[in-house]
């Protein structure tokens, strides 16, 4: 039976294998990556010849198609994702006190780095340790998707973003050279990123930090992948001292007297009606974030680097929960 299972097992993994080499596409690709970056022919005709093609990642960036709901689809969906309490799920995993407690064990375990770094780039320590926690529970869940193949794959078959995967390719490629790794043998997310930060690869060469002096930017150690989500930070506009965000209070239990949202900025004058429920000494543009809860839309003033920490991740939801983290980390860390 054990037998039948493994010869099985190995079938499948034959099956899902394509020799991309006879891929026009492909073949140019490599043809760069020989005449402009060095790389021998031979090589990377080895590499591209077995891609275990990776169809869960590729799903998530098929070209999009509308398809009519039946009601019976759509009373499915608003069960499932109902009017209200879109933060209440967003949140509850991402802000646990088991992550809260495992994000001041990660600064502790960590101390030395994050004190260096924090002195450096100006990024408290506790901002830097909650974008870790979020993206890859502090290192235990850095992906389980072969970077190479998954790169590959997204980058030559059909789908949304073929540009956009193979620059991150020709990046990842690269940093195989630089960084002297075996380009087979890194694991990441479905949409290729990297390390504890999880970073794609073009980010190691803007962000990529060699905090622990061995020649080489490795994000899936915690000296590098601290100071280079710091140095992420810090390039993307931080300031040092500055608050992040605030709560706010109004009239009413669901708000829509305001635009919202990361993008759209305000005068705390223009804002009429909205006031911060503690004090909150900063005199710059705010950005209004809204929570959506089940009773009531939860509501918060974000400053500058509120709207720094969604560089990082497109989303106010996101932002939101890295400040929230961070705030809990470092109000657990005072009390030990």
């Amino acid at each position: 039976m054990k037998k039948a299972i493994t010869l099985l097992f190995i079938l499948t993994l034959m099956l899902s294998a394509k020799d991309y080499t006879k891929n026009p596409e492909t073949i140019s690709f490599m043809n760069n990556l020989v005449h402009k970056y060095d790389f021998k022919k031979d090589e990377l005709e080895k590499l591209f010849s077995n891609v275990k093609v990776q169809n869960s990642a590729l799903s998530a960036f098929r070209p999009r198609v509308k398809t009519k709901k039946t009601p019976e689809q759509i009373a499915a969906l608003k069960k499932r994702y109902p009017k209200y309490g879109a933060w209440d799920r967003y949140s509850k995993s991402k802000i646990s006190d088991s992550r809260v407690q495992k994000g001041v064990d990660f600064i502790r375990q960590h101390q030395e780095t994050f004190e260096k770094v924090e002195k450096q780039y100006g990024v408290p320590k506790e901002y830097v340790a909650a974008i870790i926690g979020i993206e890859s529970a502090y290192g235990a869940n850095v992906g389980k998707y072969p970077v190479f193949d998954t790169l590959s794959t997204l980058a030559f078959e059909k789908n949304r973003r073929n540009k956009f995967f193979q620059k991150e390719l020709i990046k990842f490629m690269q940093l195989s050279k630089t960084e002297k790794f075996n380009p087979k043998n890194v694991y990441g997310s479905y949409a290729g990123a990297i390390g504890l930060g999880q970073f794609m690869p073009s980010n190691y060469e803007a962000y990529g930090v060699d905090f622990n002096s061995d020649g080489r930017v490795t994000l899936q150690r915690a000296k590098d992948a601290i100071a280079s989500i710091a140095n992420y930070i810090k390039q993307n506009g931080w300031q040092k001292g500055e608050p992040v965000a605030t709560r706010v209070g109004y009239e009413g239990m669901r708000f829509k007297a305001y635009e919202t949202g990361y993008r759209k900025t305000y005068s705390r004058a223009q804002l009429k009606g909205i006031r911060p429920k503690v004090k909150w000494d900063y005199s710059g543009k705010v950005r209004l974030i809204k929570l959506n809860r089940e009773k009531y839309d939860e509501l918060w003033y974000g400053a500058k680097n509120f709207f720094v920490i969604t560089r990082y991740n497109h989303s106010a939801y996101y932002a939101m929960s890295v400040h929230q983290l961070a705030t809990k980390i470092a109000a657990k860390m005072k009390e030990e």
